[in-house]
């Protein structure tokens, strides 16, 4: 199979069938052999009834229904698992991505040697301070914290070879750093295409400003993952270790003034320098051993419930 194209969705039901027709006409006419697969991420409106239709007329229509809305993360990481084709696309439902670049996307995968290719909505319609503003300062942030050069990390439309998509996990939030998961896990041929961005046709977006809240916090978390991820006590180890020779020396420091320099001066407990010293000790004996346990809960098998499936239409 040439493409699988990987749609999350919540709640989409009027956008659903020109979506579907419209990537039908593009594939048709580039003679791919293709899937759709629809990731419905628990969706109250008809848009399972859609897709079951959908894929009661053509065949390579599949789609999973989750039980509830598990986020877009755990929709994209269910249909990477399904997901067959030689090159992966990754779009989104509203229309606002454009089905036409799904050829050069996939020549970019297949000829020009890249293992992920994103997107980037050069010229956007949407609001310039509550979604363009933002939006610039967030993929500034991400360019200089992660070191992969895209001037669009969130944008939905992107390309991957199957092996990349086999290879990352998707968690949480984390779909805006797929480019980064993809470096770290040793994937470095990463591309960019400027794609059309198209005016949302039907309904309403379904992130507010808190993703862009939620965005930073999880860049934080990504670039302490990339760093230390894999050697925990390389950062709280050594602050530990900081943190109480520090401590160690103004205690050091205060014994010796009390026992030799200063023998009827005040007690040592009247000393503010003994607090600090001491909360310093005890500040860092705490981060030596939150890097120790870092490092064993890095040694044991970790089992995460991501998302629950209640229905799935044409899989296996």
């Amino acid at each position: 199979m040439d493409i699988s194209v990987v749609i999350p969705l919540l709640n989409e039901e009027e956008s659903l069938k020109e979506l579907h027709n419209w990537i039908v006409s593009v594939m048709q006419s580039n003679q791919f052999s293709y899937e759709i697969l629809f990731i419905d991420d628990g969706s109250t409106d008809k848009s399972w009834e859609i897709i079951s239709e959908l894929g009661n007329i053509n065949p390579s229509v599949k789609g999973i229904r989750f039980l509830k809305n598990f986020g877009k993360s755990q929709a994209l990481h269910a249909g990477f698992a399904k997901a067959q084709g030689d090159v992966v696309i990754t779009m989104d439902a509203d229309l606002q991505d454009n089905p036409e670049e799904i050829p050069e996307l996939f020549k970019m995968i297949k000829d020009d040697g890249y293992e992920l290719v994103s997107g980037w909505k050069k010229k956007r319609f949407d609001s310039y301070f509550s979604k363009n503003l933002p939006s610039k300062l967030f993929n500034w942030a991400a360019r200089r914290t992660s070191g992969v050069k895209l001037n669009d990390f969130n944008c939905g439309l992107k390309a991957y070879s199957n092996t990349v998509v086999k290879h990352i996990d998707v968690y949480g939030e984390m779909h805006r750093y797929i480019p980064v998961l993809a470096k770290n896990a040793g994937f470095m041929n990463i591309g960019e295409k400027v794609v059309k961005h198209q005016a949302r046709k039907y309904g309403h977006t379904k992130f507010g400003m808190n993703r862009f809240v939620n965005g930073f916090l999880d860049l934080i978390t990504i670039w302490f993952i990339s760093r230390f991820g894999k050697r925990p006590m390389h950062l709280f180890g050594a602050l530990g270790v900081i943190m109480f020779f520090i401590g160690f020396g103004f205690s050091f420091y205060i014994g010796i003034d009390k026992l030799f320099l200063n023998p009827t001066g005040r007690l040592i407990t009247d000393r503010p320098q003994f607090y600090i010293a001491l909360s310093t000790m005890i500040i860092g004996s705490q981060l030596f051993i939150a890097g120790f346990l870092g490092e064993l809960i890095l040694r044991s098998n970790r089992q995460q419930q991501r998302y629950f499936i209640k229905d799935n239409l044409n899989l296996k």
